[in-house]
């Protein structure tokens, strides 16, 4: 997969609200989502004993990567292994399905055995993640996800509400979960990736929204949240 530009965005429920309306007429809810046009989100995150991901993401580093094990509706009939790049703007993932046996492994921070090591470049990676940095489960991340969607520019908007966070990783599949909120209320997280251009009727449906952009991510949100602090935005 090819990089591709992120933008992210921290608004009120008001301001989602209004560019619900406004996108729900120009593009397609993810097939996906429920009726609703929603889905719950839990994502695992690792970092090594420096935790240099998040001191990256602090500094303002450009070029990092993440890794992330993501499953959707805590059901285990899809697990993600992702690795995420970015890169002066730009985002790539390199993602693998693995087996619930493999996840439990990981998210009790296990190593990743010899066997599955392959052609798959997740499992490869993760492996000499393991070995070489020795990353471990740090935090769940969890949030309520709206997706729209446009084959032109191979768009998506997505709306990450109720961003939230535990540290107890080995609960990932678990119905709920003890979380701490991530974001002083009411802020939440609109992302907006495309390819090449963004078409110019969703920019325009964005445009005037004063919309507060930000380059922190999730995870480095949810790590502050944990430590009691709350980013200022």
């Amino acid at each position: 997969m090819e990089y591709r530009h992120e933008l992210k965005y921290v608004c009120t429920r008001a301001q989602l609200r209004v560019i619900k309306s406004r996108l729900s007429a120009l593009m397609k809810n993810d097939k996906n989502a429920d009726k609703d046009g929603r889905y719950n989100i839990r994502s695992v995150y690792f970092d090594d004993i420096y935790d240099s991901c998040m001191n990256e993401n602090a500094t303002g580093l450009d070029n990092r990567q993440k890794v992330r094990i993501r499953v959707y509706n805590a059901d285990d009939s899809k697990i993600k292994l992702e690795i995420k790049y970015k890169d002066h703007g730009m985002t790539k993932k390199v993602s693998s399905d693995i087996s619930r046996r493999l996840c439990d492994e990981l998210t009790a921070g296990r190593d990743i055995p010899f066997c599955c090591l392959g052609k798959d470049n997740a499992f490869n990676l993760m492996y000499l993640y393991k070995k070489t940095k020795y990353i471990m489960p740090k935090v769940i991340v969890e949030y309520d996800r709206t997706v729209f969607v446009e084959k032109a520019g191979n768009v998506r908007v997505t709306f990450d509400e109720n961003i939230r966070c535990s540290v107890k990783a080995e609960k990932l599949f678990d119905k709920s979960i003890d979380a701490v909120p991530v974001m002083n209320s009411p802020n939440h997280i609109l992302e907006v990736k495309y390819d090449e251009l963004l078409p110019g009727y969703i920019h325009r449906a964005l445009n005037d929204m004063n919309l507060v952009q930000t380059a922190f991510s999730k995870y480095y949100l949810s790590r502050l949240a944990l430590r009691g602090d709350y980013y200022d935005f």
